[in-house]
């Protein structure tokens, strides 16, 4: 078992350091600021970010995960199987108002699928800075594809050789590559594996205090006089680059005198095969002796951090301000730190920051008094203004105390008036999260509310879009039916623990009743808050605050939503406003839906009723009809088939009428009585498709219809075949060879009222298997329907009924089973499917070998 989970580790380790690679080639391919690649996970339906480079991973957890149907350009370059450019804001705003609306800053991006062996295994993307053209990226965008074509080779082999190649962990965060040093590097040197020297500059051996005499050229002498406490571990780092694997972030370490300093390490020369020449720099954390002097005076608080949020400098005012040494904030992650900046508010500017070229102010009230570290706040804390400025390697902060704003010189306008702006929300006490969501959320709920058509699917968005803005972790709506209220969707609570509010009238004294009687939100900051309010009312275990918000439409009372709280809060005016307002828009989605879903009960029982329950049955001949249901949007369409008798023959049809919902049912009834009715008074092919034609030309429906008929005589097997604009049917000989039929056709129905459809004579000999299918059966996301075709014919070839066929056996019927059976299994179907196999025995009744 050890052996095992070692090599699962090995293999991931490998998995990791070749996506990692991968990433670093695309953003310089595409001169990009960051990337990251998204790849399968063992989730069917659902991709997971495996690297990101350049960003911090905290910051950008919503985008870790992405449903392959969500409205997103990663979901349609792999879904698809094309690439996606965004030159600039204005572009994804006009192509992905969700991306948009979630990172509303500017940049442009790039994604370009990773696909090997016919395989999409994911795909790469790369933040970079917008375009003017669209043109100007095109180049990128090229070299970009050359670097996700080699990644999906190299994926390719490592599933051959029986590595999976699957992600189901938190994304790695990798730096962005860099050209060569930091420009605040201190000191250089440069190590050569082949004579395993090692030459350093005069500002290296400065910085360690050691002179170069003494020093003997040798890179475990470097290391120990650098890391003398772990000389392994930079050992390994430098043996790690060479090879091409270079650290994804910069090593701390410490000089003699106790000083952080951050190890980067490059591989200077990639040419030809390993071991490369190493490059490395010592960067100063800081900015030097006479800008720490200097930044020790301001009045201000200033530090900076990384691209992948780690604090690499801080003066002795942020110190104090963020409540923490500057030991213990160096070389560490912001958010770990500081876990008062871990909120959706504060995230978002910082986002900004990182994402767009422009500076970004904003405020943050911090649990501490303004003195010192060392000096807890009086419960409401201070409020704090930050000014943060971006850089092409990390951003740098400007931090200090509002309430001296007016007071200090020097201060920029935004400040003054950000301390009037923040006076009423002083004045109000604070029990827990404050601060309101971000203004973005309200948009991305709206915008994705405009795409869920069913309820379950309104209740999806509400939940991934609406909690995380607003910190809430639980969720439950109710909706209204005959005057009571029954659950309809819940996250978050307890098992079991909404059960007994499921159904109840709208006379109960419920927070969640009343909301909707009186039209009122109610809000309760804390469980003693509601528990006074309504006694004897059952409570979870938590502590945290809730909101009872009414889903009224237009007047109409749908139901009631509940969004629970882990701890106690208050909910600012904004909030109240911006909590009202989302619950109208859920409330129309929600009324939407159950229209929606009333019309797609009535059109699934008409067509229900309209399909073949038997289908007309033959001594020498053997059919089997599957039908499938569209599954995205659970609309329905017009897909049929049906078997009919014609004179001493039978008549084979299949058809899909164009189209979802009501209408494309109805029509389908309707064409496919009037085949019935044709084919029962025994007509030629050509005739059927021409009269069936003009009846819905006739009917002016506003849709169209392929469809292919075949009359088939069971005694001698020759078949008349007639076709309009449907896909080509497939037969399977006896001796299970298959292929494709090339049956000359007519447009499709209802276009062209003098329309010709040809007829084609076909032989179907006993044990031959004809196969006729909508295309729902064969078309795929991101592929030709060709190959849908090809692979169907393939599997038919493999799924011919056996050998002996018997009267009524069911081989036949498994046939039908295997070439439906990956239908069966996707998780969204984009169209419904439709399939009709006929078999004939022979005359004599005997069994055919």
């Amino acid at each position: 078992m050890t052996g095992s989970a070692e090599r699962e580790g090995q293999a991931l380790d490998s998995l990791a350091v070749l996506l990692s690679d991968a990433v670093t080639d695309a953003i310089r391919a595409a001169r990009g600021f960051a990337g990251g690649v998204y790849l399968r996970s063992g989730t069917p339906g659902l991709l997971r970010l495996a690297v990101l480079a350049g960003l911090p991973g905290p910051l950008f957890r919503p985008w870790w995960r992405m449903h392959m149907d969500r409205p997103f350009p990663a979901a349609d370059a792999h879904r698809l199987g094309v690439e996606v450019l965004l030159a600039d804001p204005a572009e994804t705003m006009r192509r992905y108002p969700q991306l948009a609306a979630g990172l509303p800053f500017q940049f442009g991006s790039l994604y370009v699928p990773v696909v090997g062996d016919s395989t999409s295994y994911g795909v790469l993307t790369v933040l970079r800075p917008p375009a003017s053209d669209a043109t100007e990226a095109l180049p990128d965008r090229d070299r970009m594809t050359a670097v996700a074509e080699e990644l999906g080779a190299a994926l390719a082999l490592l599933e051959k050789d029986g590595s999976s190649v699957l992600w189901d962990s938190e994304p790695l965060g990798t730096r962005p590559p860099a050209d060569g040093p930091s420009t605040r590097c201190v000191g250089g040197f440069t190590w050569d594996p082949g004579d395993n020297t090692l030459i350093a500059d005069d500002a290296l051996w400065a910085l360690l205090g050691i002179p170069q005499e003494d020093f003997e050229g040798t890179p475990e002498a470097f290391a120990d006089a650098l890391a003398h406490d772990e000389p392994r571990l930079l050992l390994a780092a430098l043996r790690e680059t060479a090879a091409g694997r270079p650290p994804p972030h910069p090593m701390p370490v410490r000089t003699g005198g106790g000083g952080l300093r951050l190890l980067e390490l490059w591989t200077a020369g990639g040419a030809g095969e390993p071991p490369y020449r190493v490059s490395g720099a010592l960067v100063d954390p800081g900015s030097g002796p006479a800008a720490d002097g200097a930044a020790d005076q301001l009045p201000e608080g200033v530090f900076a951090i990384d691209r992948l949020g780690q604090i690499t400098y801080a003066n002795p005012r942020a110190a104090a301000l963020l409540g923490r040494p500057r030991g213990e904030l160096l070389g560490r992650l912001l958010w770990d730190v500081v876990p008062w900046m871990d909120h959706p508010a504060y995230e978002d500017h910082l986002r900004s920051a990182l994402l767009s070229p422009d500076p970004v102010h904003f405020r943050a009230r911090s649990p501490l008094g303004s003195g010192t570290e060392a000096s807890p706040g009086n419960g409401t804390g201070t409020w704090l203004s930050f000014s943060v400025y971006p850089g092409p390697r990390g951003v740098t902060c400007k931090i200090m105390p509002l309430g001296r704003a007016a007071d200090a010189t020097g201060n920029s306008p935004f400040e003054a008036e950000t301390t009037q702006a923040v006076r009423a929300d002083l004045e109000e006490p604070d029990t827990g999260v404050t601060g309101t969501a971000p203004q973005y959320r309200p948009i991305v709920l709206a915008i994705a509310l405009t795409e869920a058509v069913t309820a379950r699917q309104v209740s999806e968005v509400v939940m991934r879009e609406l909690l995380p803005a607003f910190g809430s972790r639980r969720l439950a709506i109710y909706l209204l039916q005959d005057r009571r209220l029954y659950l309809a969707w819940e996250t978050g609570f307890p098992q079991g623990f909404l059960a007994p509010f499921d159904g109840v009238g709208l006379d109960a004294k419920l927070p969640g009743v009343e909301t909707l009687t009186s039209g009122r939100p109610l809000f309760f900051e804390s469980m003693q808050q509601l528990a006074a309010a309504y006694p004897g009312i059952d409570l979870d275990a938590t502590v945290g605050a809730r909101a009872f918000l009414p889903l009224i439409a237009s007047g109409r009372p749908v139901g009631s939503c509940i969004l629970g709280f882990d701890r106690p809060r208050t909910f600012t005016t904004e909030e109240r406003t911006v909590l009202t307002a989302l619950a109208g828009l859920i409330a129309q989605s929600l009324e939407r839906a159950r229209r929606y879903d009333n019309e797609s009960a009535l059109a699934r029982g008409l067509q229900e009723a309209l399909l073949p329950h038997r289908l007309s049955a033959h001594p020498l001949v053997q059919t089997a009809g599957r039908y499938l249901p569209g599954t995205v949007g659970m609309d329905v369409g017009g897909d049929w088939y049906d078997v009919v008798e014609a004179g001493d023959g039978l008549a084979l049809v299949i058809g899909d009428v164009q189209g979802h919902g009501v209408q494309a049912a109805a029509t389908m009834g309707q064409l496919r009585s009037a085949v019935r009715a044709f084919a029962l008074g025994d007509h030629p092919p050509d005739e059927v498709m021409s009269g069936t034609n003009r009846l819905l030309i006739d009917l002016d429906p506003g849709q169209f219809a392929s469809c292919c008929y075949v009359r088939l005589d069971p005694l001698t097997g020759v078949a008349q075949a007639a076709r309009a604009g449907h896909p080509q049917p497939l037969l399977r000989h006896p001796d299970g060879r298959a292929e494709v039929l090339d049956l000359p056709g007519g447009v499709v129905l209802g276009v062209d009222p003098q329309a010709d459809y040809p007829v084609t004579d076909l032989m179907l000999e006993p044990g031959a298997v004809l196969a006729l299918y909508t295309d729902g059966l064969v078309e795929r996301p991101g592929t030709d329907i060709d190959e849908g075709v090809e692979a169907l014919r393939a599997t038919l070839a493999e799924a011919g009924p056996s050998r002996r066929l018997r009267s009524g056996g069911p081989s036949l019927s498994r046939a039908a089973d295997l070439l439906t059976a990956e239908a069966r299994q996707a998780n969204e179907r984009p169209d419904d499917i439709a399939l009709l196999l006929t078999t004939r025995r022979t005359p004599r009744g005997g069994e055919h070998q």
